[in-house]
């Protein structure tokens, strides 16, 4: 094929975009990925903060269990507890659970993990010397915690749960597998629809899914060097 013949080709795939309302389509199922992910990661840090507090107990017992929480939802693959809780919940309790709500169960789950993690690392690397100056002032353990341990962890974790939320962002594209009609199943449906007339749509398909998750995502992984530097 020659330069003409391929430029035409492109063209032509890129055209499929704007064929009805292929492009609107795509948008809204972006936009069902970024509903998940956005209640999965609100949920995330909420729960993520009070269980990464709940890490630093000196009972053995509560650490150990966090600590197998912990490892579980990291060994175990995103899209093996999006069918255990689509599918598993379902057959075994006999609860009517949408494609949504498995995967902000799951999602949650896996970024309050993961978010606990960073909790609990920040808590337990702050200097001793911070406590010992905060009692010599006459500050009650409660309010060192709140008034000094706290606000110097959130600092510390803004950056790291940044990434965190680029990380949950692009993993949204598994529940496909679970019937949730979002970005990429609708490509999938499009590119499908004009696999005879236009064998090329792939290509645009797929380019353009790729630069929306890009739009979404590198701001986010800007803001997140940009703090990293500054508080550096």
């Amino acid at each position: 094929m020659d330069s003409s013949g391929m430029l035409d080709s492109i063209k032509e795939a890129f055209g499929v975009l704007f064929m009805g309302r292929n492009f609107a389509r795509l948008m809204g199922g972006l936009w069902v990925t970024i509903s998940i992910a956005a209640v999965s990661v609100a949920l995330s840090l909420v729960l993520g903060f009070i269980v990464g507090i709940i890490m630093t107990s000196k009972n053995k017992i509560v650490r150990a269990v966090c600590r197998v929480y912990l490892e579980f939802m990291r060994i175990m693959p995103q899209l093996v507890l999006l069918f255990l809780a689509y599918f598993g919940i379902t057959r075994a309790f006999g609860i009517s659970l949408s494609g949504e709500a498995a995967s902000v169960l799951v999602f949650t789950l896996w970024g309050t993990a993961e978010m606990g993690d960073l909790v609990r690392g920040a808590l337990e690397s702050m200097p001793s010397h911070q406590y010992e100056s905060a009692r010599a002032l006459g500050l009650t353990e409660s309010q060192i915690f709140v008034y000094i341990i706290i606000p110097q962890t959130i600092r510390r974790l803004v950056p790291l749960s940044m990434n965190l939320i680029t990380r949950m962002i692009k993993t949204t594209s598994l529940v496909v597998f679970v019937g949730v009609i979002e970005v990429v199943k609708i490509g999938q449906q499009i590119i499908e629809a004009n696999r005879i007339s236009v064998p090329t749509a792939s290509i645009a398909i797929y380019s353009v899914i790729f630069m929306m998750y890009f739009a979404v995502c590198w701001p986010l992984s800007f803001a997140a060097d940009r703090l990293e530097k500054k508080l550096k």
